[in-house]
């Protein structure tokens, strides 16, 4: 990698383009690559220029977004931010592109100029967190990777009603569509979902997860009761608290975020809410990410007498949340993605 992270802009619309330019250009730790119009021309230019990081958009004439990152990411992978409308009917390409290979995606201004600002530290912020991710290595070991094993639930479980909350960022949507695939459908727990993601893309994620899982997951709704064997992913835009309402039972409330910048719904605050609620009987897991939310979360789960798991640097795309924890010593165990889902179930 050069001095400065190199970028390769690619997107139809050439005021888009210029507005990625202006903003690149004007940061000292990066600069602009070169500029694409469509699929065909991001992949050519990327063969030529070999940039550090490209940023993709979705929806281009001659080849879109996606067919062009599933070429890149086979023939020369390199991270990848994709470029994203925040409407629902764009959920689904984005996530598909998660699954591709994309580090992250940035959401598009959505009036020019005046959200330009708005979205100006998030789209810096994630190029320089996808130039520092392990994204080449993930993709070389992903291309290697056997599919993930079905772990066995254990029949006996003692102690009452138990939860666990998985909390993810960049790098998340591959994880979680590992790890919850593997849990088994006797899940002798609740499971909680806290992915950083805006709130038009929350219902497609669960709804894609719950296409592959062996248990039943859903995106979060005002009060609803938690169960053994039921997921929750939580709304973007809300956080997720818990309220005992008798004895072992326990509902779900969402309130506004208190997030800045996006990062959010914040996995600290379910996480010391589940450690309030569930004490001891919970398990945290942090998961890959970039900056630090959940690190508290899980001291306080470990405070409370539960357990808390973080991924290995290994197998995350971008390590900042599970450092985080783990240089604050506030984790039991490190471990590679494909051991998760066999110890919370162990923990359980």
């Amino acid at each position: 990698m050069s001095e400065k992270i190199s970028v390769l802009i690619v997107d139809d619309s050439a005021l888009v383009r210029q507005l990625l330019v202006d903003m690149i250009s004007q940061d000292d730790e990066m600069e602009v690559a070169g500029v694409a119009r469509d699929g065909v021309e991001a992949i050519r230019l990327t063969q030529e220029l070999d940039p550090d990081v490209v940023t993709m958009d979705i929806h281009m004439p001659e080849m879109d977004g996606l067919a062009a990152l599933e070429y890149i990411m086979k023939k020369s992978p390199r991270p990848v931010v994709m470029l994203s409308a925040l409407v629902k009917k764009g959920a689904a390409p984005t996530l598909r592109a998660l699954e591709l290979g994309a580090v992250d995606f940035i959401a598009k201004p959505t009036q020019f100029p005046t959200s330009v600002n708005e979205v100006r530290e998030d789209v810096l912020n994630k190029i320089k967190a996808a130039a520092r991710s392990r994204a080449r290595e993930i993709w070389e070991q992903a291309r290697k990777a056997k599919p993930p094993k079905k772990v066995k639930a254990r029949r006996a479980t003692v102690g009452g009603a138990k939860l666990v909350v998985m909390g993810a960022s960049a790098g998340g949507p591959r994880a979680l569509a590992e790890i919850v695939p593997s849990l088994p459908e006797d899940l002798p727990a609740a499971l909680i979902i806290v992915q950083h993601m805006p709130e038009p893309f929350t219902g497609s994620f669960a709804a894609r997860l719950n296409s592959k899982a062996n248990i039943e997951v859903r995106e979060a709704e005002q009060g609803e009761e938690l169960e053994p064997g039921l997921g929750f992913v939580v709304p973007g835009g809300q956080d997720m608290v818990f309220e005992k309402i008798g004895g072992d039972k326990v509902r779900t409330r969402l309130l506004p975020t208190v997030a800045r910048h996006g990062a959010s719904p914040v996995i600290d605050v379910t996480m010391e809410s589940a450690a309030q609620a569930y004490g001891a009987r919970t398990v945290g897991v942090l998961l890959s990410g970039m900056g630090s939310d959940g690190a508290m979360g899980l001291g306080m789960i470990r405070d409370a007498g539960g357990d808390t798991i973080a991924q290995n640097e290994e197998t995350c795309l971008v390590f900042g949340m599970p450092k985080a924890a783990i240089e604050r010593k506030l984790v039991s165990e490190v471990l590679p993605l494909d051991k998760i889902a066999e110890a919370v179930v162990a923990r359980l």
